[in-house]
């Protein structure tokens, strides 16, 4: 299976897809660490893809988006962006309004 397959596939079975370096339990780069906060203080589910294991799939996610850094998160197939972008979102509070509008359970902070 091609590595652009393995992506399709892979934001085809979750509605939140984070490709990063390393894994969700264990980043292997800030950035990638950033993101993965951000999804977990949100109680956002989601599947983390480490483009570490291949230089294919590393390769290829940057293709598949036409964006050339990483992490990348997909919501329902849809490409959001990169750490800068989901961070900037958080912080405005419109990564909360996107992942809602799209039926992603969020987990709402503490009053």
């Amino acid at each position: 299976m091609s590595a652009q397959q393995q992506i399709a596939d892979a934001i085809a079975s979750s509605d939140v897809v984070l490709f990063m370096k390393g894994t969700p339990q264990f980043p292997q780069c800030g950035f990638s660490g950033q993101v993965v906060q951000i999804l977990d203080y949100l109680g956002v589910p989601y599947a983390g893809v480490n483009v570490l294991a291949s230089d294919e799939m590393r390769n290829g996610i940057k293709e598949f988006s036409n964006w050339p850094t990483i992490p990348q998160l997909y919501v329902k197939g849809e490409f959001i962006g990169g750490c800068d972008i989901v961070r900037e979102m958080f912080q405005a509070g419109e990564l909360q309004s996107h992942l809602k509008q799209a039926g992603v359970a969020v987990k709402q902070p503490a009053a």
